[in-house]
């Protein structure tokens, strides 16, 4: 079995932070579809600003609401940009032909398209 990385959420920007909510990871809807994300399902959190990588959960938002939540909310601020990750295990073979999905943000998390990543390794 290997952990690959199921998709991924690239260029949010942080909205607002809520330190006293019990802690997740605000997405909006739509993202969480695209990137084939459930409500509480783990996500690990990378912040491009300041190098702070954590794991919380998603919750669902409305659209461009990205907000960090709980104990989480002192690792990052508004205007940050963060990638979010999601993996899930595989079977050895089902991992070498496996394509991520991609969630593209723009800029103020406007304009999202969405592409799948090719396995070179598999192309050979």
């Amino acid at each position: 079995m290997r952990l690959m990385l199921k998709s991924k959420i690239h260029g949010a920007t942080v909205v607002s932070t809520n330190l006293n909510y019990e802690g997740s990871c605000t997405l909006p809807v739509s993202w969480m579809k695209m990137a084939n994300i459930l409500p509480y399902e783990q996500v690990t959190v990378l912040n491009l600003n300041n190098g702070e990588r954590f794991d919380t959960y998603a919750m669902p938002g409305g659209e461009g609401e990205v907000q960090i939540n709980g104990a989480a909310a002192r690792l990052a601020q508004p205007g940050d940009r963060i990638l979010i990750l999601t993996y899930t295990w595989m079977k050895e073979l089902e991992a070498e032909e496996w394509q991520p999905t991609i969630v593209l943000v723009g800029e103020k998390n406007r304009s999202v398209s969405v592409v799948k990543l090719k396995n070179v390794l598999a192309l050979g």
